[in-house]
């Protein structure tokens, strides 16, 4: 939970308590009192789905990563000699 605290403050640089105070009674003379739970919930579970969804993308494409690098690549065959060219030593028997 710390790690994902920190991502959403490095979106917003230089943000103090100062800030976060002021933008709450904003937010609490927008949408008053009684809506505020409501608001802050639903905004906790569109968070908790983006992460969830966002971990099961991660996981498809390591997933997908790790099947690619555990498919074997088809192996570099050697150069075939053509048929018909033995080598000869030199000496040829002739009956």
């Amino acid at each position: 939970m710390a790690l994902v605290d920190s991502h959403i403050i490095a979106l917003i640089p230089n943000l103090g308590t100062g800030e976060l105070v002021i933008i709450f009674f904003i937010i609490l003379l927008l949408f008053g009192a009684k809506r505020l739970p409501d608001l802050f919930r639903s905004f906790g579970k569109s968070l908790g789905e983006f992460k969830r969804a966002t971990r099961d993308i991660e996981t498809d494409f390591r997933d997908a990563m790790d099947s690619a690098e555990s498919t074997p690549t088809p192996q570099q065959s050697a150069p075939k000699k053509p048929q018909g060219t033995e080598a000869h030593n030199g000496s040829s028997k002739v009956s």
